[in-house]
Protein backbone atom coordinates (compact mmCIF):
# COMPACT_ATOMS: atom_id res chain seq x y z
CA UNK A 1 0.00 0.00 0.00
CA UNK A 2 1.11 3.14 -0.92
CA UNK A 3 1.20 6.57 1.28
CA UNK A 4 -0.09 9.53 0.13
CA UNK A 5 2.45 12.60 0.59
CA UNK A 6 1.52 15.46 2.73
CA UNK A 7 1.19 18.18 0.64
CA UNK A 8 3.24 21.30 1.67
CA UNK A 9 1.53 25.02 1.68
CA UNK A 10 2.86 27.19 -1.03
CA UNK A 11 5.79 29.45 0.97
CA UNK A 12 4.50 32.71 -0.59
CA UNK A 13 0.40 32.26 -0.50
CA UNK A 14 -1.52 34.15 1.88
CA UNK A 15 -2.68 31.00 3.45
CA UNK A 16 0.91 30.18 4.70
CA UNK A 17 1.72 33.96 5.23
CA UNK A 18 -1.11 34.21 7.95
CA UNK A 19 -0.44 30.35 9.30
CA UNK A 20 3.22 31.97 10.06
CA UNK A 21 1.62 34.80 11.28
CA UNK A 22 -0.22 32.99 13.97
CA UNK A 23 2.78 31.14 14.88
CA UNK A 24 4.85 34.04 15.66
CA UNK A 25 2.11 36.29 17.20
CA UNK A 26 1.09 33.72 20.00
CA UNK A 27 5.07 33.60 20.56
CA UNK A 28 5.37 37.20 20.61
CA UNK A 29 2.28 37.63 22.95
CA UNK A 30 3.92 35.81 25.58
CA UNK A 31 6.97 37.75 25.18
CA UNK A 32 5.31 40.78 25.54
CA UNK A 33 2.93 39.84 28.25
CA UNK A 34 6.36 38.11 30.76
CA UNK A 35 8.06 41.51 29.92
CA UNK A 36 5.07 43.39 30.68
CA UNK A 37 4.18 42.25 34.25
CA UNK A 38 8.36 41.68 34.87
CA UNK A 39 7.82 45.68 34.69
CA UNK A 40 4.66 45.59 36.84
CA UNK A 41 6.63 43.52 39.49
CA UNK A 42 9.73 46.19 39.04
CA UNK A 43 7.20 49.07 39.63
CA UNK A 44 5.87 47.88 42.27
CA UNK A 45 3.19 45.92 41.74
CA UNK A 46 3.61 43.13 43.81
CA UNK A 47 3.18 44.70 46.88
CA UNK A 48 0.77 47.16 45.88
CA UNK A 49 -1.76 46.11 43.05
CA UNK A 50 -4.17 43.35 43.49
CA UNK A 51 -3.97 40.82 41.40
CA UNK A 52 -6.96 41.96 38.77
CA UNK A 53 -5.27 45.01 38.44
CA UNK A 54 -2.37 42.99 37.64
CA UNK A 55 -3.67 41.63 34.64
CA UNK A 56 -4.76 44.43 33.35
CA UNK A 57 -1.35 46.29 33.62
CA UNK A 58 0.08 43.31 32.24
CA UNK A 59 -1.46 42.62 29.18
CA UNK A 60 -2.81 46.44 28.31
CA UNK A 61 -0.08 48.64 30.36
CA UNK A 62 -2.22 51.68 30.86
CA UNK A 63 -1.76 53.95 33.85
CA UNK A 64 -5.57 54.48 34.17
CA UNK A 65 -5.96 50.61 35.14
CA UNK A 66 -3.71 50.89 38.23
CA UNK A 67 -4.92 54.81 39.30
CA UNK A 68 -6.73 53.84 42.50
CA UNK A 69 -3.74 51.74 43.81
CA UNK A 70 -1.13 53.06 46.16
CA UNK A 71 1.58 53.28 43.69
CA UNK A 72 3.32 56.72 43.28
CA UNK A 73 2.84 58.36 40.40
CA UNK A 74 1.94 56.11 38.04
CA UNK A 75 1.87 57.94 34.99
CA UNK A 76 5.74 58.49 35.00
CA UNK A 77 6.45 55.18 34.41
CA UNK A 78 4.54 54.14 32.21
CA UNK A 79 2.80 57.36 30.07
CA UNK A 80 5.89 57.09 28.37
CA UNK A 81 6.25 56.84 24.06
CA UNK A 82 8.19 53.71 24.65
CA UNK A 83 5.15 51.83 26.80
CA UNK A 84 2.73 53.23 23.99
CA UNK A 85 4.31 51.84 21.03
CA UNK A 86 4.77 48.54 23.30
CA UNK A 87 0.72 48.50 24.29
CA UNK A 88 0.02 49.16 20.55
CA UNK A 89 2.03 46.27 18.93
CA UNK A 90 0.90 44.09 22.05
CA UNK A 91 -2.73 45.19 21.15
CA UNK A 92 -2.01 44.48 17.60
CA UNK A 93 -0.89 41.25 17.70
CA UNK A 94 -3.66 39.74 19.85
CA UNK A 95 -6.43 41.37 17.61
CA UNK A 96 -4.79 40.14 14.53
CA UNK A 97 -4.15 36.75 16.14
CA UNK A 98 -7.37 36.37 17.19
CA UNK A 99 -9.22 37.86 14.76
CA UNK A 100 -6.96 35.31 12.02
CA UNK A 101 -8.43 32.60 14.16
CA UNK A 102 -11.97 33.41 13.64
CA UNK A 103 -11.22 33.52 9.96
CA UNK A 104 -10.21 30.00 9.65
CA UNK A 105 -13.57 28.82 11.63
CA UNK A 106 -15.43 31.14 9.09
CA UNK A 107 -13.83 28.87 6.54
CA UNK A 108 -14.13 25.79 7.82
CA UNK A 109 -17.79 25.66 8.50
CA UNK A 110 -18.85 28.38 6.29
CA UNK A 111 -20.10 26.75 3.27
CA UNK A 112 -21.43 29.44 0.79
CA UNK A 113 -18.30 31.68 -0.31
CA UNK A 114 -20.84 34.85 -0.51
CA UNK A 115 -21.12 34.07 3.00
CA UNK A 116 -17.37 33.82 3.36
CA UNK A 117 -16.63 36.94 1.64
CA UNK A 118 -19.21 38.94 3.56
CA UNK A 119 -17.94 37.58 7.28
CA UNK A 120 -14.30 38.22 6.31
CA UNK A 121 -15.14 42.29 5.55
CA UNK A 122 -16.98 42.00 8.94
CA UNK A 123 -13.95 40.65 10.48
CA UNK A 124 -11.73 43.60 8.52
CA UNK A 125 -13.99 46.17 10.00
CA UNK A 126 -14.10 44.99 13.54
CA UNK A 127 -10.70 44.80 13.67
CA UNK A 128 -10.41 48.34 11.97
CA UNK A 129 -12.50 49.85 14.80
CA UNK A 130 -10.61 48.00 17.40
CA UNK A 131 -7.54 49.40 16.42
CA UNK A 132 -8.93 52.87 16.23
CA UNK A 133 -10.08 52.55 19.63
CA UNK A 134 -7.23 51.01 21.17
CA UNK A 135 -5.61 53.42 19.54
CA UNK A 136 -6.96 56.58 20.67
CA UNK A 137 -7.06 55.03 24.72
CA UNK A 138 -3.27 54.38 24.09
CA UNK A 139 -2.66 57.97 23.36
CA UNK A 140 -5.29 59.46 26.01
CA UNK A 141 -3.21 58.63 28.11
Amino acid sequence: MQRSRRVRPAMGTFEYGMWLFTRLSGLAIILFSAVSIAMAFIMGGRTLLDLPAMFRWMFFPNPNHVVNSDIPDVTAGWSNAFWQIFSTVIIFLAAGHGLNGLRMVIEDYVDRITFVYALRLLLLVMWMGGMIVAIYVILAT
